[in-house]
């Protein structure tokens, strides 16, 4: 077993955040199946070979059960964070230190009850919720709150010039 020292020293993840606007211009948020009481917008690896718009599409359908959104802005800024002490080595098969994401802006284009949480692999949240982008922070673990906060000053742009 790696002491703390090792695992603070392992890679990030790469990974994609994903702001899904509804058409209200409220971003979607879900409550983690694992740990209730922690919500998250979708997020997830990027596979080899795969551009982040098709990592976005493919982990909102895995997160979502729908893929009815387009993508309208992806990022250019590299956010990371990193796992608190106690979840070092536990996530992801210990293989990772925490995230680096690339952000993406997608516009809904379904409908709520196209909105089914549960994929036949790993479902990812027990329920969901429409919210402003503003608020989103009140909901987050305090370790992805400034990551959080990040996406929301960038993405509050966006919300206004395409949702």
């Amino acid at each position: 077993m790696k002491n703390l020292e090792e695992l603070r020293n392992l890679p990030y993840r790469q990974c994609v955040g994903i702001v899904l606007f509804n058409p209200d211009g409220k971003v979607f948020v879900g409550e983690r199946l694992d740990h209730p009481g922690a919500w998250q917008m979708p997020q997830g690896g990027i596979d080899p070979g795969e551009t982040i718009e098709e990592a976005a599409l493919r982990e909102l359908l895995e997160e979502t059960g729908t893929d009815k959104a387009e993508v309208v802005f992806v990022s250019d800024k590299v956010l990371t964070y990193e796992l608190p002490d106690h979840l070092l080595g536990k996530l992801w098969g210990g293989r990772y230190k925490g995230q680096e994401q690339r952000w993406a802006a997608l516009r809904f284009t379904g409908e709520d009850h196209e909105i089914t949480l549960y994929d036949k692999v790993h479902p990812e949240f027990s329920k969901w919720k429409w919210v402003p982008l503003s608020e989103v922070c009140e909901l987050i673990v305090p370790f992805k709150r400034a990551t959080y906060e990040d996406v929301i000053a960038e993405f509050t742009p966006i919300l206004e010039k395409y949702i």
